[in-house]
């Protein structure tokens, strides 16, 4: 996980406590996190922000506004109901007893609709029989500073406020942040950033004060990209699990929609908040690639961005996609992101062309596809196996399922397009195949192992973890075929068999790391946490496979465990065992909303369908699970060949598409 850089002027302490240990995140499962980047807003459930720990309102990393306390009467109102509306806003409810109540039930319900994008809205309703006069005070601050700061415990101390028109205006180090209200508030105390008003409330009546938080005099918060990289999809069927994860998941994507700073046309989805609001080159092509039965436009603008990224110099690195390190477990070294998300550039392009890509689009990218396979070819050794970070650097199995998904992916593109080197493409690619499956796979009495890596000698690393997964992942080809994956038939079942047993499937999903592995630790990230991406992935290449027993596991804990975060899936989870009276554990640091386990959650919905499109050839064709794990399913507003596409999943396995493009026709 990468974190913005916390800011160096942010000097302060925050109250009780120092900076945080290098690497160490605060806790943000308990907040409401409201994303419609660039803007976020972090509220603990009673909705009051205190300005401690992390809550505020942000705007492109900024915090606008650390404090925002409301008293009623002179009282603060006792918290009812703290929720999520949608990724953007969240509703607090409260209720206030005035000192002339007569009795013991609250005349004043206080309702607060808070908005990531930089607005609240207060809206205080009377129930009294009699007219009430209230005064009402909020009290504002902030230190604007910068998200990074605030995480490791050096946000700066509350800045001095100025009154400015209806609100309050603080500055520092060329940053501004002003709020104003609606109405007018009759009173603002600078010295303690108090806004006061005195209302009138007849009997039924309501009142309702709006503030508006921006970063400078006269600006508005940032434009937001928009819903069209993403088209409106929908779900229904027995399960009304699906309907609400589909609409959650969507609802997620597009609150992490960014635009690309150097062409505000193109847009792409952020890792995920709080810590990854910004371009992550591998995350944003799976997020993408995950999310084509939603259209190519997102794809597209996603290839765009990070095609900008493309190292270009001489050198061993000409065409490779830049990207930090990341944590790889307790058994290898961190991996190269850069190295992932080349690997996933053509492979995003060629399945995105099956989808419906237009033909100029695929032009302006292709040649960087090429770029990517050349880089490719120039880093992989005599055997045709891909290490890391040099010649000796570790061979992982995730990495060499990657460059063999490339290879075949990017031979069935070239090939179509009529450009050379297909044929070359296809003859290593089965080299990769011959030396994957004498070379990276341990023999012993259960059936045998993929090896997680080789390493220097020819050692093998033995620990089993869910970037298994990605072995069954192959990339989707013409007429509906699927690619052929490092595995032969045998060794399938045998990854099958493992993903499904309880060392791996935590009840919840995949985890990183096998229960009987050493070092293994429920909450890791690539330890043993559930990462619903993975999950994904297993559930998708199962099911391609022919294992539905295991893909409908994994796929029933993933929902489950959806349920109880609210259909708000994180990046990851604790890989505690699942028992009758159990819940899935949050983990404290993960993203949530999170660009790939958003997208997963289409993803795993769609598996349900089976779509294999081929929009160049006309064709489309289905391959449901048969055996319906969640009963009947509906998808409506998919879209295919560029055309609004839907489909019905009976109760028996049996798929019908019911609307498609005229120029479709239905695949073998």
């Amino acid at each position: 996980m990468t974190l913005t850089a916390p800011s160096p002027a942010a000097a302060g302490r925050p109250p009780g406590g120092g900076p945080r240990p290098p690497g160490e995140l605060p806790s943000v499962h308990a907040l409401l996190i409201c994303a419609d980047l660039p803007g976020l807003a972090l509220s603990a459930e009673h909705g009051q922000l205190t300005g401690h720990g992390l809550e505020g309102f942000y705007q492109s990393g900024r915090r606008l506004l650390s404090r925002c306390h409301l008293r009623v009467a002179g009282r603060e109102p006792v918290a009812v109901q703290g929720r999520l509306v949608s990724a953007g806003r969240a509703r607090f409810l409260g209720v206030v007893r005035t000192p002339a109540g007569a009795g013991p039930d609250p005349e004043i319900a206080v309702e607060r609709l808070r908005h990531a994008e930089g607005t609240e809205r207060i809206i205080l309703r009377s129930s009294a029989r009699r007219p009430l006069r209230l005064r009402v005070e909020i009290g504002l601050g902030t230190d604007l500073a910068d998200l990074g700061a605030v995480a490791a415990g050096r946000q700066g101390r509350e800045l001095p406020a100025s009154v400015h028109a209806s609100g309050m205006r603080w500055s520092a180090g060329g940053a501004q942040s002003v709020v104003s209200a609606d109405p007018p508030p009759q009173d603002a105390i600078a010295s303690a950033g108090l806004l006061r008003w005195e209302f009138e409330l007849l009997p039924g009546a309501s009142r309702t004060i709006e503030l508006r938080i921006r970063t400078d005099r006269g600006a508005r918060p940032l434009a937001k990209a928009g819903t069209a990289p993403l088209f409106e999809a929908t779900a229904e069927g027995d399960d009304p699990r699906v309907g609400e994860l589909l609409r959650t998941s969507l609802d997620d994507l597009r609150a992490l929609l960014m635009r690309d700073p150097h062409n505000p046309a193109d847009v792409y989805l952020a890792a995920g908040v709080p810590w990854r609001c910004g371009l992550a080159p591998a995350e944003a092509l799976w997020a993408a690639r995950m999310t084509l039965p939603l259209g190519t436009r997102l794809a597209v603008s996603t290839l765009r961005a990070v095609a900008r990224t493309q190292l270009t110099g001489r050198g061993p690195d000409q065409g490779r996609l830049p990207g930090p390190l990341r944590d790889a477990g307790p058994h290898l070294p961190p991996s190269c992101t850069g190295v992932e998300a080349t690997l996933a550039f053509p492979v995003v392009l060629a399945e995105a062309r099956r989808w419906g890509l237009a033909e100029q689009d695929l032009d302006e990218l292709l040649p960087v596809a090429e770029r990517c396979l050349l880089w490719l070819r120039r880093a992989a050794d005599d055997d045709g196996c891909l290490p890391e970070r040099g010649p000796d650097g570790p061979r992982r199995s995730e990495t060499q399922a990657h460059a063999h998904r490339a290879a075949v992916l990017g031979a069935d593109l070239l090939a179509e397009c009529g450009r050379p080197g297909a044929e070359g493409w296809r003859e290593w690619a089965g080299m990769l195949r011959r030396t994957f499956r004498e070379g990276f796979w341990i023999d012993d009495r259960s059936g045998g192992r993929p090896a997680a890596a080789s390493i220097a000698g020819a050692r093998l690393v033995p620990h089993l973890g869910g970037a298994a997964a990605h072995l069954l992942d192959t990339g989707l080809l013409g007429a509906g075929r699927q690619a052929p994956g490092l595995l032969d038939k045998v060794q399938t079942e045998q990854v099958a068999r493992l993903l499904g047993g309880p060392a791996m499937d935590s009840g919840w999903g995949l985890r990183s790391l096998g229960a009987k592995e050493s070092g293994h630790n429920p909450f890791g990230h690539r330890g043993g946490a559930v990462r619903v991406h993975e999950t994904a992935v297993a559930v998708a290449g199962l099911a391609a496979a022919g294992y539905e027993r295991e893909a409908t596991a994994l796929l029933r804990g993933v929902l489950d465990a959806a349920g109880a975060f609210g259909d708000r899936l994180p990046e990851m989870y604790a890989g505690e065992q699942r028992t009758a009276d159990s819940l899935p554990v949050p983990h404290p640091a993960a993203c949530r909303p999170a660009a790939v386990a958003a997208a997963a959650g289409v993803h795993l919905l769609t598996t349900l369908a089976g779509i294999r499109p081929d929009a160049p050839a006309g064709t489309v064709a289905l391959f449901p699970v048969r055996s319906a794990p969640l009963g009947a399913v509906q998808f409506s507003g998919l879209r295919v060949a560029g055309e609004p596409f839907a489909v019905r999943i009976s109760r028996l396995g049996l798929g019908m598409i019911e609307e498609a493009a005229g120029a479709l026709q239905l695949g073998v």
